[in-house]
């Protein structure tokens, strides 16, 4: 696991300053972090649901997740300004080069129907936001002891100026785009 640091540190950097041209070794993008997001919609009803939900985070991503709360009350949803209503982490260093690895080479793969992840899913800064429908995918979740299937979202944040050089980078991740 501790391997994919040691290759960005070496490979992809040579190949980012091929590519791109940099003159400075400090110049070529690195991912800076990896956000997981699960939006619990239910939770304002059940509050064990979160607990769930957070228990799956945690096992996940190998790290105690935060609670997020409403930041407004919305009376048509039921929901009051404060109420937990999903659950987040934020991964950096070790943490997310072994997360990133389990994601692009053993969770990715083992969804069904899977061609690809979009390639136009970047927000203009060099970050990449990923959609995952259900928690299965991950070997570490027990499919008998999941109550329900949840989504999560994946956003890998990069140091890269523009698009390109973030869909660069993620490549040379081995992240499998759609052609």
């Amino acid at each position: 696991m501790a391997r994919l640091k040691e290759v960005y540190q070496t490979e992809i950097a040579e190949a980012m300053i091929k590519k791109f041209g940099y003159k400075n070794i400090m110049e070529v993008p690195k991912l800076e972090k990896i956000i997981i997001n699960m939006g619990i919609g239910e939770a304002k009803e059940n509050a064990k649901i979160l607990d769930s939900a957070v228990r799956d985070m945690e096992i996940i991503s190998g790290q105690k997740a935060v609670l997020t709360k409403a930041k407004k009350s919305i009376a048509n949803f039921k929901l009051r300004e404060g109420m937990a209503i999903g659950c987040k982490v934020t991964l950096r260093g070790e943490r997310m080069y072994e997360f990133a690895d389990r994601l692009i080479n053993l969770a990715l793969p083992r969804v069904r129907d899977f061609r690809g992840v979009n390639p136009n899913a970047f927000d203009g800064r060099g970050n990449f936001a990923l959609g995952i429908k259900e928690q299965l995918i991950f070997p570490e979740i027990e499919y008998d002891k999941v109550d329900k299937v949840r989504g999560m979202d994946v956003i890998f944040v990069t140091t890269a100026k523009t698009d390109e050089e973030a869909r660069e980078l993620l490549t040379l991740f081995n992240m499998p785009f759609a052609k």
